[in-house]
């Protein structure tokens, strides 16, 4: 079992992201999430972390499957948001900056600012299989990264 979740909220084509305040991805933007409590489950964890980052109370979140690197790994989730939802930003938070970002802005080759979502988020946002998404680092440099598919029984509640 991993230690931490993530989640892309998501709005149409925009994405809701945070740029952290603290270490280790201060500055950077990415989804929303944390560490899994003892007794918690993923999904639980990951409903709790949302509201807990953003105030938005989910029902639920899509599992989509893992991203891993050698030390540990994170589940990953995405929730959809219905367009009558408003959620106003930027909005500063104890965790750092929410803002709702437009998906080709996310995935621009010229975007510095962002973790490393592009090797992954256009699958979790489009391919119905779940996956593991192995990096590995060297430095804060991604040095390899591939995509497995996790199968049918691999799932989260």
């Amino acid at each position: 079992m991993y230690k931490y979740t993530i989640c892309f909220i998501r709005q149409g084509d925009n994405i809701l992201l945070l740029n952290r305040e603290n270490p280790e991805w201060m500055g950077i933007w990415n989804g929303v999430g944390g560490k899994i409590d003892a007794g918690e489950t993923p999904l639980q964890c990951i409903l709790r972390e949302v509201e807990e980052e953003t105030g938005i109370v989910l029902d639920t979140a899509e599992y989509k499957g893992i991203v891993s690197w050698i030390s540990g790994g994170m589940y990953v989730f995405v929730a959809e948001l219905p367009e009558e939802f408003h959620f106003a930003t930027p909005m500063k938070t104890d965790e750092g900056i929410l803002d709702w970002k437009n998906i080709d802005w996310i995935l621009h080759p010229h975007n510095q600012g962002m973790a490393n979502l592009k090797y992954f988020l256009p699958t979790i946002l489009n391919d119905p299989i779940n996956y593991e998404h192995r990096f590995t680092y060297e430095g804060h440099d991604v040095i390899e990264f591939e995509t497995v598919p996790l199968g049918e029984l691999q799932t989260t509640k």
